[in-house]
């Protein structure tokens, strides 16, 4: 099983990929999504994203600041006003 993940900010396509778990930085706390997640919205926070590629995997941290994550039947996606890099 994976996740679609997509980051996206106003200018670009920064990933699209399929992955184990994304821990995101929301406005009320951090959130983890793994496939099947129900469906949910939520404002992000800055903060780093937790990519997961594999179960027990060291996570890639992808810094960003705020925008929206939006889990829905084809994955999440996280649109951030900014990521770093």
């Amino acid at each position: 099983m994976s996740l679609h993940f997509e980051l996206v900010t106003p200018a670009r396509l920064v990933r699209s990929e399929e992955v184990h778990m994304v821990v995101v930085p929301g406005t009320d706390g951090e959130f983890g999504v793994l496939e099947g997640h129900a469906p949910f919205m939520s404002t992000v926070k800055d903060g780093t994203i937790k990519v997961y590629k594999s179960a027990g995997s060291a996570p890639e941290e992808i810094t960003v600041q705020g925008g929206f994550a939006e889990v829905g039947a084809k994955g999440l996606t996280v649109l951030a006003e900014h990521v770093e890099g």
